[in-house]
């Protein structure tokens, strides 16, 4: 796992060797990602919020390219220690890594984010209920993107706010605007 650009472009990450629950965005995918939102947004303002925060690879190259602040949301205690440790090592100090569940996190949060990603577990069985709860707890500020990473068995193209994806094989991007 590699930082792609920005401060840290370029610099290899080495996250534990057992993580069962986690699959870290490919390189290909993520690059298209961030193509993507370099195109659009404007990110050293952005405040992020990671759902599902897993290697922190996305964090990681979010704060390499000046991010505002980023707050992850990993309940996983492996990922989680290994975020912190990253995450210092790095010397990012716009980081707040938060150790709950995704969805107690949505529901209590009374912050919103310009920006906010999910790469969910592909086998979540509440994947669908994420743009929901984004929307219905009002997390994403105005002109804010949500981006949900799935797979092709998931469809949002029926859900609100949904704008656009991008297909990178087995991984999928769908965007959704808070307009």
């Amino acid at each position: 796992m590699r930082i792609i650009s920005g401060i840290h472009g370029g610099r290899k990450i080495h996250p534990p060797a057992k993580m069962p629950h986690t699959r870290p965005t490919t390189d290909i995918a993520k690059e298209g990602l961030f193509n993507i939102i370099q195109n659009n947004l404007e990110i050293d303002t952005l405040e992020v919020l990671d759902l599902f925060g897993g290697t922190g690879c996305i964090s990681y190259e979010l704060a390499s390219r000046g991010a505002s602040t980023i707050t992850i949301v990993e309940k996983d205690n492996k990922m989680y220690d290994f975020i912190k440790k990253t995450s210092a090592e790095l010397e990012f100090e716009n980081f707040n890594v938060v150790k709950l569940d995704v969805f107690k996190f949505i529901e209590s949060s009374a912050r919103q984010y310009d920006f906010i990603f999910a790469g969910p577990p592909y086998a979540l069985a509440t994947i669908d209920e994420l743009p929901v709860k984004i929307f219905e707890h009002n997390i994403l500020k105005p002109g804010g993107w949500f981006v949900l990473e799935h797979t092709p068995r998931n469809d949002y193209k029926k859900f609100a706010h949904y704008k656009t994806e991008r297909n990178y094989g087995t991984t999928i991007f769908s965007i959704f605007i808070n307009n």
